[in-house]
């Protein structure tokens, strides 16, 4: 049986329903561990430990009684640094928010403490959330337990962390860019970008921002596919204002075994170009789908062009993020994009140009988002789900130099732009849709890979139950070497 820290949250809630392991036991465990191995990753930054010390006793007293308080009882927990948590500094890396506390707890946050959760702890972001890595100048760097050379991908690098070091039970991240899908795909974890609208973000904010943005999701990542359904289920639903007027009711997943499973697999494209151990772990998934008798096509897709998607998710996803720029960063980013040649389609003359769109052609890329989401409605009654590559390239060594759209990385022995993996986070996020990521593989340099599982819009569950059943028929969470659990 797998070691203790590295159970998934369900397993460990079991081990405490059955009185294998106190609460206050386990928490004192993953304290023990963080204290033994953080110091090397940097993904824990933050903690609340009077707090979760007397929660967790408190939860040991309830069992006592004969109380479960939910099927996450007892369960330590980590979040992301950008949830609000009651008396912890939510700053998003950025140092002008660096004295700034909450005062209450994110509605996710709320609810995943309602299922039985203990959280003791927040973990690390990039500045803004906007990197694939995890570093900033108030709490530093955070490193992949794969090899602390590289990084553990962001911009819930920290979660991700955590989570395969066996330092905490489970977390909750966002994603807007991938920043679910990315570290769980660097570190060999299980993710879930849930459909857009299906979590509410309320509490998940930097300098007291309340409406909710177009594209960015909130969810959770564990070290299995049943805690995502679990995590998703507690955290799902409106908020107090829209549950005056519609509830939340997912579909039930489409097919029940891998037999009958209808996927199409897409390993790369001209213009993000995928790393062949990265395709080598997308194809494998494939291949065990087939050999179990689903219907698997190399050749269904969608009929969009992607090149066009890619310009589209850029400069929306521009657009979603701009309102997170100060007046006078917008202003300097406005007289750069307005001085940019027509022809300039660099990863930084889009965001620039996102950046800073005018609203009426933010209307007109959003007439065109849609038009695109029928295609993908059509695509999805003959398929019920995409398989693809979550990013370009396994985990890459940590590289601070200038901005993410000026950096570049080697892939299939070339150097590309870092940001042409864009396109696989907006392949499915610009559109609503799911993406579990579940492991797919090892590479040949001992790096993990992961698979990410595409679904219509609102078809969480069949994401989900297809992680699950790869979990169990292909590839399940293993620890990096070197975190022993003694």
């Amino acid at each position: 049986m797998t070691d203790l820290p590295f159970r998934s949250a369900l397993e460990l809630a079991a081990e405490i329903r059955a009185k294998r392991v106190g609460c206050r036991e386990l928490l004192e465990l993953y304290l023990r561990r963080v204290e033994r191995y953080n110091p090397k990753l940097n993904a824990i930054i933050a903690t609340t430990l009077e707090a979760a010390r007397a929660r967790a006793e408190a939860a040991d007293a309830a069992l006592r009684r004969g109380e479960v308080w939910g099927p996450l009882h007892g369960v330590p927990m980590t979040v992301k640094e950008s949830y609000d948590v009651t008396g912890l500094p939510t700053t998003w890396g950025a140092p002008e928010f660096r004295d700034h506390r909450a005062r209450r707890n994110a509605l996710a946050v709320d609810r995943l403490i309602a299922a039985g959760a203990v959280l003791f702890g927040k973990t690390n972001v990039p500045l803004m959330l906007a990197d694939w890595q995890s570093y900033n100048a108030i709490y530093g760097t955070t490193s992949n337990p794969w090899d602390v050379a590289r990084s553990p991908g962001g911009s819930s690098g920290g979660a991700a962390a955590a989570l395969a070091a066996g330092l905490t039970g489970l977390e909750a991240g966002s994603d807007i860019g991938s920043s679910l899908r990315n570290p769980a795909h660097y570190c060999g974890i299980f993710a879930h970008k849930p459909s857009w609208g299906v979590v509410s973000p309320r509490g998940h904010a930097v300098g007291g921002r309340v409406a909710v943005g177009d594209i960015s999701v909130v969810g959770p990542m564990a070290r299995s596919a049943g805690d995502l359904e679990v995590a998703l289920a507690a955290m799902a639903g409106p908020d107090e204002i829209d549950a005056q007027g519609w509830r939340l009711e997912l579909a039930k997943p489409r097919r029940e075994r891998l037999a009958e499973f209808r996927a199409a697999v897409l390993l790369s494209v001209p213009h993000a170009e995928v790393d062949r151990a990265v395709q080598d772990g997308v194809q494998a998934v494939a291949d065990t789908l087939a050999k179990a008798g689903a219907a698997v096509s190399d050749r269904a897709r969608p009929a969009l062009d992607t090149l066009e998607v890619d310009r589209l998710f850029r400069r929306l996803l521009g657009a979603a993020m701009s309102g997170r720029q100060p007046d006078e960063a917008f202003r300097r980013n406005r007289e750069k994009a307005q001085a940019l040649s027509p022809d300039d389609m660099s990863g930084t003359a889009q965001a620039l140009r996102g950046a800073t769109l005018h609203h009426r052609d933010w209307l007109v890329g959003n007439e065109a988002r849609h038009k695109m989401r029928l295609a993908w409605a059509e695509f999805f009654r003959d398929y019920d789900v995409l398989l693809c590559p979550v990013v370009t390239t396994t985990a890459f060594a940590h590289d601070h130099e200038g901005d993410p759209f000026g950096r570049s990385i080697t892939v299939n022995g070339r150097q590309r732009p870092m940001h042409e993996q864009l396109f696989w986070a907006g392949y499915s996020g610009l559109f609503y849709l799911p993406a579990t990521v579940a492991p797919a593989a090892l590479s040949p340099a001992g790096l993990p890979t992961g698979v990410q599982i595409i679904g219509p819009q609102y078809g969480d569950l069949t994401c989900l139950r297809l992680a699950r059943l790869l979990e169990r028929e292909h590839r399940a969470f293993v620890p990096p070497p070197g975190y022993e659990a003694s």
